[in-house]
């Protein structure tokens, strides 16, 4: 029997159960993807589908970029120059998109890490909102054009710039690997940003040695979060890397393609079948 037949098979319940303890006791990392947020209507693009739709309302878009917004990104770069394609992020994720009761939940918990894995930072207003001072963030960073020789940028709790050293005394370290709208709008989204950093991936230097550290030990919880993309496992797989051997994801077992549920099975992921918002309802009531 395979692991993730075992993991199919697993009571759904039982396992809501072990990241409920998890959370409590600060041995699983939340990996928040965008599907959190689209369980309500919101105006700003909540899947990468959704923001490349987004990329061609604004310019026509070769075939081979439409669908993709890590494409239609590259595209927009080498027709129209970086700043461009910041402009439009920006004007993207402008209309804010307002933290659910989870991100609000996960906000009051003394977590040593949470990765948010999308650019609307629904989890950096919810530590904003949270009243806590005991946070940090660190949010992954094109090169392209910056003239900066490092792959992240460090914010303490009032969104002012900070050194690795200061966010390190954080309880709680927001890491945001794909960049973010707040609250400096850093993005990481074209196919040539992502192309550098694979470069590196596997030595883990675009991973900030903070993450690394608080990593060691834990387990990920994977919660509305595509894995339909490669270069998404791949950063994912990489975030995970050197951490426990257990972790978990809520998703639809009849949906997965083929390379999801051989991803979830080659990572040891155990998947909790259960419909999103159910078991997030439940984990908040646990």
């Amino acid at each position: 029997m395979t692991a993730m037949t075992t993991a199919t098979l697993a009571n759904p319940q039982a396992l809501l159960g072990d990241v409920a303890a998890g959370f409590r006791a600060g041995t699983l990392v939340p990996f928040v993807g965008p599907g959190v947020s689209a369980l309500e209507e919101h105006g700003a693009p909540l899947s990468p589908e959704e923001l490349a739709d987004f990329f061609a309302t604004k310019t026509a878009l070769p075939k081979r970029a439409k669908g993709n917004c890590w494409s239609a990104a590259q595209y927009i770069e080498s027709t129209r120059f970086r700043d461009t394609v910041t402009v439009w992020m920006q004007e993207a994720f402008a209309a804010g998109v307002a933290p659910s009761p989870f991100h609000h939940w996960l906000a009051q918990l003394p977590l040593p890490l949470i990765v948010d894995a999308w650019y609307a930072s629904e989890m950096h207003a919810a530590l904003l909102a949270s009243g806590r001072g005991d946070w940090a963030q660190v949010q992954g960073i094109t090169r392209a054009g910056i003239g900066e020789d490092r792959w992240f940028r460090f914010y303490d709790a009032t969104g002012a710039a900070c050194e690795a050293d200061t966010a390190a005394q954080a309880t709680t370290l927001l890491y945001t690997p794909h960049g973010g709208i707040a609250p400096a709008a850093n993005f990481l989204i074209t196919d040539a940003d992502y192309v550098e950093v694979l470069t590196e991936i596997d030595i883990q230097t675009p991973i900030p040695e903070e993450v690394r550290q608080r990593r060691t030990g834990l387990g990920f919880v994977f919660l509305g979060c595509p894995f339909n993309d490669q270069l998404l496992r791949i950063y994912a797989r990489q975030i995970m890397k050197r951490s426990s051997d257990r972790h978990y994801a809520v998703v639809d077992v009849a949906k997965l393609t083929r390379n999801e549920a051989r991803f979830l099975e080659e990572q040891n992921i155990a998947a909790i079948d259960l419909p999103l918002g159910e078991a997030l309802a439940a984990l908040m009531a646990a």
